[in-house]
């Protein structure tokens, strides 16, 4: 009996890079969204969460 074909999302996994790219495409409109909408975002800095304003938030790199 063959081996059954590697699913799609197993293959994704192995290679690594398309599961990259949507986590940094996400990253990049969530913070689109915050700023607009004017919510900060969290993030983390020397072992303490931070609050950065939305004015603050730097416009995302373009996407590659």
């Amino acid at each position: 009996m063959p081996a059954e074909p590697e699913s799609k999302i197993a293959a994704k996994f192995r290679e690594g890079w398309p599961i990259d790219r949507a986590l940094t495409k996400a990253v990049r409109e969530a913070l689109v969204v915050h700023k607009r909408l004017g919510h900060p975002i969290a993030t983390w800095r020397d072992g303490k969460v931070i609050w950065i304003p939305p004015e603050q938030i730097p416009d995302p790199p373009s996407e590659q």
